[in-house]
């Protein structure tokens, strides 16, 4: 498809969807972000042509009431001072393949109307967290015993603690 002129471009995955999210029905493009790399974009494109994608936007509503939209994922971990991505539990839910350098999930697809879940509880011992870890970057982590994975259209999650929560890369 030919460029279109009033085309916007956003630079990550909160940019894109806040644009997709303010009302203002123009085309946008994204730039860099995980989304970006699921979907095989480049900015290197210097032909005038462009991709065109239609992507799923993930609703969520945290316990002080406030709406946020994610395009990419959502991630759910302890705080550095419990430990981080080390101990307690961990939710990606995932609406792209990519959170950084990881294939979180690698039959993730951002146009079919579900995300992709992984849940670790708390009970993961470390040493097995670091070998996921280690394979991670190339999606060889699954399947695994104590990784959950499902593939959901809407869902709920209770934590026994308080988490941080990750929205397209920003914290909430």
């Amino acid at each position: 498809m030919s460029r279109p002129g009033a085309l916007r471009t956003v630079n990550d995955d909160a940019e894109l969807a806040a644009a997709l999210t303010d009302g203002s029905g123009l085309p946008t493009a994204v730039l860099h972000g995980d989304l970006a790399r699921t979907l095989g974009t480049t900015t290197t494109n210097t032909n005038g042509e462009i991709g065109e994608f239609t992507v799923d936007l993930v609703q969520v509503v945290l316990d002080d009431g406030i709406e946020r939209t994610a395009c990419a994922h959502v991630v759910a971990r302890s705080s550095w001072g419990r430990g981080s991505w080390w101990t307690g539990p961990v939710l990606a839910v995932m609406n792209a393949e990519f959170y950084g350098n990881w294939d979180v999930a690698p039959r993730g697809h951002p146009n079919d109307g579900r995300v992709e879940t992984f849940e670790c509880d708390q009970g993961f011992p470390i040493r097995q967290r670091f070998a996921v870890s280690r394979r991670l970057p190339s999606g060889s982590h699954l399947p695994h015993p104590a990784i959950t994975t499902s593939s959901v259209r809407h869902a709920s999650w209770t934590f026994e603690r308080p988490l941080v929560v990750w929205v397209d890369g920003r914290y909430r």
